[in-house]
């Protein structure tokens, strides 16, 4: 009985954390597409100054 339970246990946290990832996901491929591209460049830009990579 505690083996079983303790994989339902796992089972309801390995859907819960592909449910979490699926929706970022879906939420930065949707902000991705509907952003204009001036403001997508901009942010990465900010970005790779903000961690000291070199751009330019």
């Amino acid at each position: 009985m505690t083996t079983q339970t303790l994989s339902l246990s796992g089972l309801r946290s390995d859907i819960l954390a592909l449910a979490a990832v699926g929706l970022i996901g879906l939420g930065i491929v949707f902000v991705a597409g509907h952003a204009q591209a001036g403001a997508l460049h901009d942010a990465a830009h900010d970005v790779r100054h903000a961690t000291g990579f070199p751009c330019h």
